[in-house]
């Protein structure tokens, strides 16, 4: 398995799926407590996917210790395509956890406080109101009762919504086609809409990120997309994450796939289809490429408590602030998705954090912190074990199938020591 592996990052490395500098470091599985045996397991768990015509094609990775122990692809990115180890995915909510450490990141510069006001730097907020009911009369709404702040931001206990629910504020964020612009007119038109809760009363997925993303572009004088690639992509040598793709690079995205009559069947969708230049909305929220090897390298510098390879990205208490539950009090979603996705969950900056395995129902460690986004890609990192784990695939709905679930499971029980 070793010579495979190591023959896999070798062709990955030379397609140019990261440059020499920033090479992932390698070992083998019994080296750092792993059983090899148990860990081939992923191979028939993953190819039954494939060869069930569930998934169309995806990539497995692993790392223990900062090595880097199985790296694996199956199946197709389109239907004359294999899957390539170096393959682009839209990464979508995967984005969050980047956008949440360029915040930080500015954080750290000192340039504003955790408990601002978000209105202190965004003036399109002063005057949001909360949205209180609707009737015949039309709709109700009150004073916000404290500020909306940064850190309300970063946890989503913002009151903004996400846009995909029932509810009227949901309604409202559809009509307003808030990414058919710019960030900043998206925050233009969030400012004449009214939050759905009161600022730090409970926790809401929603459009809280995009708003970071904004927040970044005020306080940085640069719009996102630059200051993620100057203070975070280019000093990683994440050199294949982007908001598109270049037309050399092209025949490295897979396409994306949803459930059909017959089979899964490619989705014809402009919106999720076009990963070329230009990209008018720079979303904080989601809308970022990137390849497992690079999601791996980010993901080893969070493990590492903001480093990798000798560069500093954040410093080690900012990491443990994003990585620590900051929702304790707040009220959970109860709604049927949300409610299981965060059973046992707690919720950092951009990370969601495991707090009771038992209601959580998983075998691994009391603060572990993932997220996944739409299109099924994942990320999980278990500090206590030293454990990271990728899974990306290009297939919506996210959760259609337990494959994340039957991976981890693999993983965990090939760990001897």
């Amino acid at each position: 398995m070793f010579k495979t592996l190591i023959g896999s990052l070798v062709f990955a490395l030379a397609a140019g799926c990261a440059p020499q500098e920033a090479k992932l470091h390698l070992a083998k599985p019994e080296q750092v407590g792993i059983s090899s045996e148990r860990l081939n397991l992923i191979k028939p768990a993953m190819q039954s996917y494939i060869d069930g015509q569930k998934l169309p094609g995806l990539i497995t990775m692993v790392a223990r210790h900062g090595k880097v122990i199985s790296f694996e692809k199956f199946g197709m990115m389109d239907l004359n395509q294999s899957m390539q180890l170096d393959a682009i995915f839209r990464i979508a909510s995967m984005t969050k956890p980047i956008t949440s450490v360029a915040v930080m990141m500015l954080y750290e510069d000192g340039l504003f406080q955790m408990d601002d006001p978000v209105a202190k730097y965004i003036p399109e907020f002063q005057d949001l109101k909360v949205f209180t009911q609707k009737n015949r009369n039309g709709i109700y709404s009150e004073d916000q009762k404290k500020p909306m702040t940064i850190r309300n931001l970063l946890t989503h206990t913002s009151g903004l919504a996400s846009g995909m629910e029932n509810s009227p504020v949901d309604s409202m964020y559809r009509e307003a086609g808030l990414s058919d612009g710019t960030l900043k007119d998206m925050v233009q038109k969030l400012a004449g809409i009214p939050l759905k809760y009161q600022p730090g009363t409970r926790w809401q997925y929603g459009r809280s990120t995009d708003v970071l993303g904004y927040l970044v572009e005020v306080v940085s004088g640069k719009s996102l997309d630059v200051f993620l690639k100057e203070r975070i992509f280019n000093p990683l040598k994440m050199t294949d994450t982007d908001y598109s793709v270049p037309e050399h690079k092209l025949n490295r995205v897979p396409k994306v796939y949803g459930a059909g009559k017959n089979g899964i069947e490619i989705i014809n969708n402009p919106e999720i289809n076009n990963v070329s230049p230009p990209v008018k909305f720079i979303s904080g929220n989601g809308g970022l490429l990137s390849t497992a090897s690079d999601y791996m390298i980010f993901s080893q510098m969070l493990l590492n408590k903001g480093m990798y390879n000798g560069v500093r990205i954040l410093q080690s208490k900012s990491v443990d602030l994003m990585t620590s539950n900051q929702i304790s009090s707040m009220i959970m979603p109860d709604d049927d998705f949300l409610g299981r996705l965060m059973l046992g969950m707690g919720y950092g900056f951009g990370v969601a954090i495991v707090e009771d395995t038992g209601k959580a129902n998983t075998s691994d460690s009391k603060g572990s912190y993932w997220w996944t986004g739409s299109a099924n890609t994942y990320f999980y990192i278990d500090p206590k074990e030293e454990l990271i784990l990728i899974l990306m695939t290009q297939f919506v709905p996210n959760f259609h199938y337990p494959v994340f679930k039957e991976f981890k499971e693999i993983v965990y029980k090939a760990i001897e020591e």
